[in-house]
């Protein structure tokens, strides 16, 4: 991005994902801003207009969603609101400014049956509210007109708040046996990651005539069982004691997808990164979790 007096807004700066690219972004020579809800409301129109007016964006970053998978099937007002409202309010923001919007979406757009990587262009078929609100949100931008790029993600983790290692790294530690779904594949995102990525794409403005949907995640396919036997073992040897277990055991309010490995050819290809394996960033989110007990 070229240094000048626009900035790169941020929406949703309290977040997983958000937290990570306050850190990424420390030292830049850009201008970053970073908002969460006590600083803008993005389902306010007039909020968002003058919030993009007021920092001259050439950039937005929207990392603020509703990512409840299950509350959401109760709350589907409110995960609509956020997941597809506000993000055809930001793109309409973004038209009018001129700016770039980044927006990041999920596999959950996708069923979940088969076993092939999903590529940008496969059908669509959400199983929850979670899913569909996040595939009207992806459409609301494509239908505004503005540029943009989405970075579908999956399994997204990180040191901060609220995840399935951190969740993994507690409950191995006090419990005997632990029980975790092993018919649920995909590939974990460490947030650090994801966060680099967008830092890199903004910094050298890569995103210029390369509009489009792109797939995100760490390299490898797990299940949530190996994820979390690999958390117990890497902090320290399998302190409870992981096993593998059907997710028809776990009744839950939503089905999840079987199966929805991303394919990041795209990615790879249009920005030339090279993507850590799972394994191995999951290595430095654990390293950096130890190192810093209070995160």
């Amino acid at each position: 991005m070229e240094q000048d007096n626009t900035s790169i807004l941020v929406t949703g700066a309290d977040g997983q994902l958000g937290r990570e690219l306050r850190r990424t972004a420390e030292g830049s020579p850009l201008r970053w801003v970073f908002t969460d809800v006590a600083q803008l409301d993005i389902t306010d129109p007039g909020a968002v207009r003058q919030a993009v007016a007021e920092t001259r964006a050439g950039v937005i970053v929207n990392c603020a969603a509703y990512t409840h998978v299950e509350r959401a099937e109760d709350d589907e007002q409110a995960a609509d609101r956020i997941n597809h409202l506000a993000p055809g309010i930001l793109a309409g923001a973004a038209r009018e400014a001129g700016a770039t919007l980044i927006h990041i979406s999920t596999d959950y757009v996708f069923g979940g049956a088969g076993n092939v990587p999903r590529r940008e262009d496969d059908p669509v078929c959400p199983l929850g509210v979670y899913g569909r609100t996040k595939l009207a949100g992806e459409r609301a931008i494509g239908a505004s007109g503005c540029s943009y790029l989405i970075f579908r993600t999956a399994w997204l983790y990180s040191e901060y708040g609220n995840n399935f290692v951190k969740t993994m790294l507690r409950l191995t530690a006090e419990r005997e046996r632990v029980r975790v779904v092993f018919d649920q594949v995909g590939s974990p995102t460490y947030a650090a990651d994801l966060a680099a990525l967008i830092a890199r794409v903004v910094g050298q403005g890569s995103y210029r005539g390369r509009e489009g949907i792109y797939h995100f995640s760490n390299e490898g396919v797990c299940s949530w069982y190996d994820l979390a036997y690999e958390v117990a073992r890497m902090a320290g040897g399998v302190r409870g004691a992981v096993e593998p277990c059907h997710s028809d055991e776990f009744p839950a309010g939503v089905k999840r997808p079987a199966y929805s490995v991303l394919d990041k050819t795209r990615v790879r290809e249009t920005f030339g990164i090279d993507i850590p394996h799972w394994r191995e960033a999951l290595g430095r989110c654990l390293q950096r979790i130890q190192a810093n007990e209070n995160i």
